[in-house]
């Protein structure tokens, strides 16, 4: 006893293909959950990211300022720039390196999410068409189709069943 999808019922490929479907939509749905929770703890870092950099900006204000009043000591304006540059230099630096590895994680996600979807995209690709389907038949029922000729009129002419003549046209990208 051999296996012949020819004998197989269009119902049962069609139910097939549409497990498949709604197994590829439910993987999409958990690995978009899981980016976007990814996404909401990169935020949360951000902010507090930013609630970081404003705390720093208040101190760097504060030293400016005790910089200032201390006057007795009279700095040069070349000293006190220097000593603004290096102040600013150790508040701005931590947050450079978190914020290099925000982008890095980012884009770890990224590829990670690219490798992915061609990994579906081929794991789609590689659904057998149709034995009854053959180049020669894609070719007549794009012609056709494209000549204004209805699905049931091209199906009839190619002995073909209209479903079939839908996905060739859906595989082409015509309709």
């Amino acid at each position: 006893m051999t296996f012949d999808i020819n004998n197989l019922p269009i119902e049962y490929i069609i139910v097939g293909m549409a497990i498949l479907i709604l197994y590829l939509l439910y993987y999409v749905y958990m690995k978009d959950s899981l980016y976007s929770k990814n996404i909401r703890s990169v935020a949360s870092v951000v902010e507090d990211l930013n609630k970081e950099i404003y705390y720093l900006k208040k101190k760097l204000d504060q030293t400016q300022k005790n910089i200032q009043s201390k006057a007795s000591s009279r700095m040069s304006d070349d000293e006190i720039y220097q000593e603004i540059e290096r102040s600013v230099y150790d508040m701005v630096h931590p947050l450079s390196v978190s914020l290099q590895q925000v982008q890095e994680n980012l884009e770890a996600i990224d590829l990670q999410l690219e490798s992915r979807i061609s990994s579906i995209e081929s794991g789609v690709k590689q659904i057998a068409v149709p034995s009854s389907v053959q180049g020669n038949d894609d070719e007549k029922i794009i012609s056709l189709f494209k000549q204004g000729v209805s699905l049931d009129t091209i199906s009839k002419e190619l002995h073909l069943s209209k479903a079939e003549v839908e996905f060739v046209l859906k595989i082409n990208k015509i309709k």
